[in-house]
């Protein structure tokens, strides 16, 4: 089974920028025979109106192709409430590493992000269970860890 993860926003540009980045994804090209999505997504009967300018940049692909593919969804309403769905960044090494160095770096992917344009949230800071997350917002205000 092939599957994609489907993120609704309302800059979906904004968050390919960010997301491709913060993932180290890069932007899916268009299929073929379509110079962009937009003449794709015309191609298809998608009405002009609903795609606003611009090429529609608005999928992501893992360069490796391990990962699911995303595509940002654009929606008229604005994130009103906590995401039911969330990424989780796993840089940390997991428990095999020492939770001094887990914490260095998750610490320095989270300074990474947030020059990216990210905002922390908080963090989970609980040695007795050798424990530790930050907990991000992203451009849009979609919650993510980074553990």
């Amino acid at each position: 089974m092939e599957w994609q993860l489907v993120i609704d926003c309302r800059d979906p540009a904004r968050l390919v920028a960010f997301w491709a980045e913060a993932l180290r994804y890069r932007p899916q090209p268009p299929p073929e025979g379509h110079p962009t999505w937009r003449d794709w997504y015309l191609a298809v009967g998608v009405p002009a109106d609903e795609l606003g300018e611009g090429d529609s940049l608005d999928r992501l692909e893992d360069p490796t192709g391990a990962g699911p593919r995303i595509w940002f969804q654009p929606v008229p309403e604005l994130k009103s409430v906590k995401n039911r769905l969330h990424i989780d960044l796993k840089v940390g090494g997991g428990r095999a590493v020492p939770l001094a160095e887990r914490r260095t770096r998750v610490d320095a992917e989270v300074d990474r992000l947030t020059a990216l344009g990210a905002r922390v949230l908080g963090a989970m800071d609980d040695p007795e269970n050798d424990y530790y997350s930050v907990q991000l917002a992203d451009p849009e205000g979609n919650e993510f860890c980074v553990g």
